[in-house]
């Protein structure tokens, strides 16, 4: 059903959109994710949504401790229409929630340290990988530490111990979704997740897109 629902949606949008929509969805993955811990700065926050989404991520998980993040569009560019984000606020422990979240769904947990010995580099990601981010000032926390199965670095040649979180998760992702194309990981969202991917992006460009979706399936029943 979903496959038709799709093809009614396609018969509104333009043809640029539709070829988008195929080619970008088939490139999309889950097997690699990110977390962000209590990042204190919106615009940082906004610049990895947006850059998760030039890397094909589609999960963003935002552990909220004391902040409820605002995505800059001017710095997103429109990438919160294109990539899930995830938040964990409540209760007293919502780093904990996430990343046990991650590993009941088959994630290894790696922390981003600049004390590493291991470089990102040397990473196996033939498991689902979830790579998380600490704050600017103080990086990832004790508890990301603890809970972590491995903690990597980013190399480094200066004086500067640490990238700009943007910049840290830029450089992350082009190295592993380099080593995720090379490869033989099934890596992409299955056929039913792309059609559903792709139904949700045609809403979001669309007047009343949950209106016209419920008026598609009422009629294809």
């Amino acid at each position: 059903m979903n496959n038709k629902v799709l093809e009614e949606f396609y018969k509104i949008i333009s043809e640029n959109k539709i070829k988008k929509y195929e080619y970008i969805a088939s490139e999309r993955t889950k097997h690699i994710t990110v977390v962000m811990e209590n990042i204190q700065k919106n615009h940082n926050a906004s610049a990895v949504l947006r850059t998760c989404d030039c890397f094909g991520i589609q999960n963003l998980y935002a552990i909220e401790k004391s902040i409820n993040y605002k995505i800059n569009r001017d710095i997103a560019l429109g990438a919160g229409n294109w990539v899930d984000l995830h938040s964990f606020y409540e209760g007293k422990s919502p780093t904990q929630k996430c990343l046990k979240k991650l590993r009941t769904e088959g994630y290894q947990i790696i922390g981003t340290s600049p004390h590493s010995k291991k470089n990102i580099t040397e990473l196996n990601i033939q498991k689902p990988t979830a790579l998380i981010f600490g704050t600017e000032k103080t990086g990832v926390s004790k508890s990301v530490i603890n809970y972590s199965d491995e903690l990597v670095k980013i190399p480094m040649y200066g004086f500067t111990e640490s990238f700009n979180i943007s910049v840290s998760a830029a450089i992350a992702l082009n190295i592993l979704r380099t080593k995720l194309n090379n490869s033989n990981i099934n890596w992409r969202l299955s056929e039913e997740e792309q059609t559903l991917l792709k139904i949700k992006w045609c809403k979001k460009i669309l007047k009343e897109g949950d209106k016209i979706e419920k008026e598609i399936r009422s009629r294809i029943k």
